[in-house]
């Protein structure tokens, strides 16, 4: 474990320089130790692939005494086990209709559709990082027979809920943006939330599990084509 210095009010806890299951598993369990503390003088604490972001008040610690708590509560910290009770499934529409790359990904892998669908669906994804966009999780693994790289020239607009895969990562656009992601379905269910105070109902804590639905069923569940 490293800790760093980020900026003047900020630092960063390094646990690992290897994106792996087992690191992340230390990431996780750093951050719901140091959420558990509740210390006022935390102002953010940003969790991501190998690290930990924390930016805080310099009129209560400086870094280095920031550093040596840290370096005291997080040094032997055991690793918690995963749990199944943050599973989250989340409905998806695949087509071509919505699945704007789900084409291209099936020639990629050298796969039929359904064979793209199957194994992207099949698995439970955890969540290593939130970023980019506010809910924007990327998740992690998929199965390797369908690894396709992002797009070479990203799209100026990809509709909100699109389900999308970029080399071993899969991800839901929570909101209309620009993105470089492959499309491969769409879900109405929603990764923002601007009424919880963490602007998503998905955490780091949490595991996600993509269903395949029809389309009456996706559009009675609120979906947009």
């Amino acid at each position: 474990m490293k800790i760093q210095v980020a900026s003047v009010d900020s630092l960063i806890i390094y646990f690992a320089d290897v994106i792996s299951k087992e690191n992340s598993l230390k990431v996780k369990s750093a951050y719901k130790c140091l959420k558990a503390l509740n210390n006022k003088a935390f102002i953010e604490i940003i969790p991501s692939y190998t690290s930990i972001l924390i930016t805080y008040d310099i009129f209560l610690y400086d870094f280095y005494s920031l550093r040596n708590m840290l370096t005291k509560i997080l040094d032997n910290l055991p690793i918690e086990k995963e749990s199944s009770q943050n599973l989250i499934k989340i409905d998806v529409y695949y087509s071509l209709e919505v699945g704007l790359d789900l084409q291209r990904v099936a020639l990629h892998s050298n796969l039929s559709i359904d064979e793209v669908i199957k194994l992207h669906s099949s698995k439970i994804y955890d969540v290593y990082a939130i970023g980019f966009l506010p809910g924007f999780a990327y998740l992690a693994s998929v199965d390797e027979k369908i690894k396709t790289p992002r797009l070479k020239t990203p799209r100026k607009k990809i509709p909100k809920g699109s389900v999308a895969i970029a080399d071993s990562q899969t991800a839901v656009y929570p909101k209309e943006s620009p993105g470089g992601w492959n499309i491969l379905g769409r879900t109405a269910f929603n990764f923002f939330d601007k009424d919880l105070e963490a602007l998503s109902p998905i955490s780091i804590e949490s595991k996600i599990k993509f269903n395949p639905i029809c389309k009456e069923e996706f559009l009675s569940q609120g979906g947009i084509i």
